[in-house]
């Protein structure tokens, strides 16, 4: 339990939905927090599986024919590194979403504290997880599993084994007074996809060789994964149940529209004005 646990939390454990609102939805928990005093944790999926850019990621690293024929939507994030493929079975994702000026104002501190729960629901699922003991340098930039590993924010697996694997990527933005991180935690491995995404020349074994699973560290089930992960967020800040509620779920779809799923975002980072009224 963290000193945030004080603080009115709700866990979402959120329905798969497309890659554009699952991004305005965070923008969305962070007026929540400020507005309605209201902090978020959520565990999700994406549906159809999802390539989030890194905030100035070049459009041109991505193989934009093999998306559209695999049925890969493409986003960009708001936060800086590579792209990351997100599938629909093999990847699982968390944000936790808290005002500024209740966490550490040091980066490093704060991802030490937002990814405690990560680690703690990683050792509850039996992975031998914590962040990096050393860098690893990069094998392809523009992928986030393939850069170089960094131990401020990188987890891998096994921790105690001479050769670990990536197992999550985390990261951080500020936005409106408030603190947003999301992951990416790897449940099983897409090979082929993680790299067929990027318009770089790879072998689905260059991201087998640095990259780990849950499955592969454990055998357990997505579901089970997906609820022990939850609990953890849960226990770390003492969360309620709960749900978005329609006027949220209203605005990220406008700004899903206007920003996360438009073209002028995700190839050059411009958004246009959203439509409407709704908040």
């Amino acid at each position: 339990m963290t000193d945030l646990a004080d603080r009115r939390w709700r866990l979402v454990v959120d329905d798969a939905r497309d890659g554009a609102t699952q991004m305005a939805l965070e923008e969305v928990a962070a007026r929540t927090a400020i507005a309605d005093d209201r902090r978020t944790v959520r565990v999700y999926s994406w549906e159809p599986s999802t390539l989030s850019l890194g905030y100035r990621q070049e459009p041109d690293t991505v193989d934009w024919n093999y998306c559209d024929r695999e049925g890969i939507d493409v986003t960009r994030r708001q936060t800086g590194g590579g792209g990351i493929y997100h599938d629909r079975y093999a990847d699982i994702s968390y944000t936790i979403v808290a005002p500024a000026d209740e966490v550490p104002g040091d980066l490093m501190d704060c991802y030490a504290l937002f990814c405690e729960p990560i680690l703690e629901g990683l050792r509850r699922m039996g992975v031998d997880a914590d962040f990096a003991a050393a860098e690893q340098a990069s094998i392809y930039q523009p992928s986030c599993y393939l850069r170089d590993i960094n131990p401020a924010h990188d987890v891998v697996a096994p921790a105690s084994g001479d050769r670990p694997g990536k197992i999550s990527g985390n990261a951080q933005y500020r936005q409106r007074d408030v603190v947003i991180q999301h992951g990416s935690i790897s449940y099983d491995l897409e090979s082929e996809r993680h790299v067929g995404v990027f318009a770089g020349d790879l072998e689905p074994e260059t991201f087998t060789d640095r990259v780990t699973s849950i499955r592969e560290q454990t055998g357990i089930g997505r579901e089970e994964a997906v609820s022990t992960l939850a609990e953890a967020l849960a226990d770390w800040c003492t969360a309620d149940e709960g749900s978005w509620r329609e006027d949220e779920l209203e605005a990220a779809a406008d700004l899903a529209e206007a920003k996360y799923g438009s073209d002028a975002w995700i190839r050059n980072r411009e958004v246009r004005e959203q439509d409407g009224g709704r908040p």
